[in-house]
């Protein structure tokens, strides 16, 4: 039958989108219902499928816009600082990845009501159209926006992908290493046999070091914001 004849059925473009969008919906409702040690007993007991099944659940609750603060906590508890940090960032990642996906293609009117209650996000817009890359590893180093809002919010802007993707993951890591590393002393702490307190005079310096170097990239990445978006406002 030729595609162009009036009996043939029109292209269907919203069935993925829907699928995709209804399952982690699914997902989320179930991990949003379920305890939070009970997710996490969960994840332990797969062995080696922990990590991977950790960066998905990770992946989720960020598009399903859960907070991740607890997730990465326990990331650097379980794993380490290293290890942790390594997971957490593909999760979310993949988490920023995945909601903006699903702002650009499946799901703009209800972004565009969502970003409607944030009155600076015209000038956020603006400022994206002007210096994309830039102004989105600004937005991530500075808690202007919630980060799962942003993750939809920056969907409906002119940014390219790629561009989108690599300025996250820049724009994320001080603030997802100081609460990886924050995470590994709380796991320390819970098993303190065999450390010093020199070792612990150590960690807790570099606990200061990057506290004090996250505080002064994200001060400074909020004032270079504030004054771009006060010049497009």
């Amino acid at each position: 039958m030729n595609p162009s004849s009036p009996l043939s059925p029109p292209p269907v473009r919203w069935r993925r989108p829907v699928l995709v969008g209804s399952l982690i919906a699914l997902v989320a409702w179930g991990v949003s219902r379920a305890d939070g040690r009970e997710v996490w007993a969960w994840i332990e007991a797969l062995g080696p499928w922990a990590a991977p099944v950790f960066a998905l659940v990770y992946a989720v609750a960020s598009a399903a816009m859960i907070p991740g603060t607890v997730l990465t906590l326990a990331a650097g508890a379980k794993w380490g600082p290293l290890e942790g940090l390594l997971y957490v960032i593909v999760g979310s990642n993949l988490g920023a990845n995945l909601a903006f996906g699903i702002g650009r293609f499946a799901a703009r009117a209800w972004v565009a009501r969502l970003v409607a209650r944030h009155p600076r996000f015209a000038a956020v817009e603006a400022a994206v159209a002007a210096d994309g890359w830039k102004i989105v590893a600004l937005l991530r180093l500075s808690p202007v926006f919630p980060f799962n809002v942003l993750n939809y919010a920056l969907s409906l802007t002119a940014i390219r992908w790629r561009d989108y993707a690599s300025a996250t993951l820049v724009g994320m890591l001080p603030g997802t290493v100081l609460y990886v590393y924050l995470g590994s002393l709380v796991g320390m702490a819970a098993r303190p046999h065999g450390r010093s307190p020199l070792e612990w005079g150590i960690l807790a310096l570099g606990l200061a070091a990057t506290v004090a170097v996250t505080a002064v990239v994200t001060r400074a990445a909020r004032r270079a914001l504030d004054g771009r978006l006060d010049a497009r406002a």
